[in-house]
């Protein structure tokens, strides 16, 4: 552990004030609100909110051998090929887990008989609400892989260790991939 303390703070205190919301735009993923605030100095102004209706899911599976599953596709907000782990979203009211281990088999057609939560974090919380949770899937059996219609998918089957070095050498970007290959590899000593 650090030699340095965290200074001491009330994490409660919310310097912000909210005035009013206006729901600017929403589908069936995500909700855009505009705040009317006054900021934390003592200042008018805006701030926009995405708010995300699911919760983001990540999951790295792990074979006996220490293999594990990229999932590679086009992503069109990036305009850009992705490489990244397992991932999707699952219905805020939904057990994270049951949501996951949903998504592992539609991606990668892959059974877990082990679970492990690694981590929840926050995406980009500057800017938005979601709330991500990785998972570390272990014990696996191959089954049929079943991909969503906007889901056009390559699997990659590749040691664990080599994923973590896409992660450190740039290939991969994606936050939420990045985040939990690096916990995975710390909680699995690799």
């Amino acid at each position: 552990m650090s030699e340095f303390a965290a200074p001491e703070i009330d994490e409660s205190h919310n310097p912000w004030q909210v005035h009013g919301t206006e729901i600017k735009y929403q589908n069936p993923w995500i909700q855009v609100r505009e705040d009317q605030i006054t900021n934390p100095a003592g200042n008018p102004g805006i701030y926009g909110v995405v708010s995300m209706k699911n919760k983001a899911l990540g999951i790295i599976p792990v074979d006996e051998q220490g293999n594990t599953w990229l999932v590679g596709q086009y992503r069109y907000t990036l305009s850009e090929y992705s490489w990244e782990i397992p991932m999707g979203g699952g219905p805020i009211e939904l057990d994270v887990l049951l949501s996951a281990q949903r998504e592992l088999k539609e991606e990668t057609g892959l059974l877990a008989r082990r679970w492990t939560n690694l981590m929840r974090l926050h995406t980009s919380n500057s800017v938005t609400d979601e709330e991500g949770f990785v998972f570390l899937a272990q014990e696996l059996e191959q089954g049929e892989v079943e991909p969503e219609e906007t889901e056009d998918l390559r699997l990659w089957k590749l040691p664990l260790r080599e994923a973590v070095e896409l992660v450190m050498n740039g290939r991969i970007t994606d936050a939420i991939s990045i985040a939990g290959l690096l916990k995975a590899a710390r909680v699995l000593g690799i």
